[in-house]
């Protein structure tokens, strides 16, 4: 699997990130977003009824995460806004018709 993730990073131009043996540096974003989560969706609630519902909260989560909340280091849009924003930017010339 691991081969096929390069190759993928690869031919698409993205050059993977790899940190060194013992540090957590390539995990900060996602620690930080783990972080975000059980503060603003698990710890918020004393008890959860069922895993039913914590796998559909955090669907909601996710959906609110990527659509609706502004993030700062995005210039305060939605993960969504952003990518939506690079992909008009990069699209490839086309062809006269």
């Amino acid at each position: 699997m691991s081969i096929r993730y390069s190759e993928r990073l690869a031919e698409v131009g993205i050059t993977g990130s790899v940190g060194t043996v013992g540090d957590s540096y390539d995990n900060a974003l996602a620690e930080a977003v783990n972080g975000l989560y059980k503060a603003e969706l698990i710890h918020a609630r004393p008890a959860w009824p069922s895993t039913t519902e914590v796998e559909f909260q955090t669907m909601n989560w996710v959906n609110w995460w990527n659509t609706q909340r502004l993030h700062e280091a995005l210039d305060y849009r939605t993960p969504a806004e952003a990518e939506a924003a690079y992909y008009q930017s990069h699209e490839p010339a086309r062809a006269p018709a």
